[in-house]
């Protein structure tokens, strides 16, 4: 009897911005592997950059993550907060773009709290130069830990929003969301 083929998830996240992105990759895509299905975290990828523009770069690192996606079954997102009140910009491209294939998402944040509270937060503490937001301009307020966009999108993929609780200076790297989120990921493609 031929066994099945693991199940491929994407692991999307600004983990790849950290300095030790490859070892959290690595614990991330180990898990993954415990759970049944074969992680593919970005920075696996062996992409020969060297003596190309920075744009020529940059647009081999988008092609090779789209061509990932596609070969992915599901997606697991990391929307805790990251560079200011809401999710990695590329990690919501990613969510609507496997979102736009049809393939089932789910998302976990390591930053508890709805998204209002935390852009009232931001915005007490004074706006940085160029940021658009203003006391005058509206903030959503549907009791979801991120953009209703991103979270809709989850939820109408059949996946959920999982909310944890990091130790603090560790939002970024702690896994135990991640892990409900492999549960659930069991549950909508191999139970």
């Amino acid at each position: 009897m031929v066994e099945a083929p693991s199940k491929r998830v994407y692991l999307a996240g600004p983990e790849v911005f950290l300095p030790n992105a490859m070892e959290v990759g690595r614990a991330k895509v180990a898990l993954a592997a415990e759970a049944g299905f074969d992680g593919l975290f970005p920075l696996d990828q062996q992409l020969e950059l060297d003596g190309f523009p920075k744009l020529e770069q940059a647009r081999r690192i988008s092609l090779a993550n789209e061509a990932l996606m596609r070969s992915a079954d599901l997606l697991i997102a990391n929307l805790t907060p990251f560079r200011g009140v809401s999710m990695d910009s590329g990690t919501a491209f990613e969510v609507g773009f496997m979102r736009a294939l049809g393939r089932p998402v789910l998302g976990y944040t390591n930053v508890p709290g709805d998204y209002r509270q935390r852009a009232e937060a931001f915005r007490a503490r004074g706006l940085p130069p160029g940021d658009g937001d203003a006391p005058s301009v509206e903030i959503e307020d549907f009791g979801m830990a991120e953009n209703l966009m991103i979270a809709v999108a989850i939820l109408e993929s059949g996946g959920s929003v999982v909310e944890g609780r990091a130790p603090s200076g560790s939002e970024m790297a702690d896994l135990a969301a991640f892990g409900r989120c492999l549960t659930e990921a069991r549950r909508l493609l191999i139970d």
